[in-house]
């Protein structure tokens, strides 16, 4: 059993990668000579996780677009996953959450039967909400701190005892993480409040979405969203990649943008770190 830094760490420097893909496959999207297949979901999968795999740290999975599908998500979900390697991080994207009992639940569902490496949890319930998911230290409860849609403004900064009720969370998560597996969501859209996310927390992944499609900024999200190394940074890019291309060449226009993010952000990663 691999702890999930040391997991992470080797495969964001054996493919010199801190990207994460997106699978969020919309079935209502994929190009339509695959709808010939039972399982064009997966098909599709498949083709972007052949294309990209040598490319990318993980690739996470938001559940919502699978569950929304209907009973066979299941199948699809597994299937997917056993296609993605071995030593990439994969993340169930499920952001759960809930009394104590009906998390053990849900986590059983995301990390003994799928066996993702990593699970987006809300905090809002508190540590027995987030608890069943942070009990295997190959697995890694990504906290949500910071998110990057408009309504995060709603509650996320709202002031506690002269503090964002986000760094209370953030606080929180660092107190958890005894077994150094527990990590943050942060929006890259967000990236001042980024910087001073990974100050409080030097050594936890950080799983940063919103680049692409909700225009985050790349630059500042490398270099505030890594650690001194220039690593556990897990920058997630879905439509900007797997939509990049509509027809039979799809996956090859999906790789032509991972290659793209991925030296972007190594180039970035060249001019701060070194």
């Amino acid at each position: 059993m691999i702890p999930f830094l040391q997991k992470l760490k080797h495969i964001q420097r054996k493919n010199n990668s801190l990207l994460c893909i997106g699978l969020d496959t919309d079935v209502m999207k994929v190009p339509e000579f695959l709808y010939k297949y039972e399982d064009p979901q997966y098909e599709f999968n498949r083709l972007i996780i052949d294309a990209t795999k040598d490319l990318v740290c993980a690739y996470k999975l938001n559940i919502a677009f699978y569950e929304s599908v209907g009973e066979h998500s299941w199948y699809t979900i597994h299937h997917t996953l056993a296609r993605i390697p071995e030593e990439i991080v994969t993340i169930g994207d499920g952001k759960r959450g809930d009394i104590g009992s009906s998390a053990e639940k849900q986590a059983h569902s995301l990390c003994y039967d799928w066996e993702f490496a990593g699970t987006t949890v809300n905090p809002y319930m508190g540590k027995d909400a987030v608890e069943p998911f942070m009990k295997r230290k190959d697995q890694c409860a990504f906290v949500l701190a910071i998110t990057s849609n408009k309504g995060a403004k709603d509650f996320q900064y709202l002031k506690a005892k002269g503090k964002p009720l986000y760094e209370h969370v953030v606080l929180q998560a660092k107190k958890w993480n005894t077994k150094k597996n527990v990590g943050l969501v942060v929006g890259a859209t967000k990236p001042e409040d980024l910087k001073r996310v990974r100050k409080i927390v030097p050594t936890m992944p950080i799983l940063i979405p919103g680049i692409g499609a909700q225009k985050g900024n790349l630059e500042a999200t490398v270099r505030y969203g890594c650690d001194k190394n220039g690593e556990l940074a897990i920058i997630n890019v879905g439509r900007g990649v797997i939509y990049a291309g509509s027809g039979d060449e799809f996956a090859d226009k999906a790789r032509a943008s991972a290659l793209k993010y991925r030296e972007q952000i190594n180039n970035y990663r060249q001019k701060y770190f070194g």
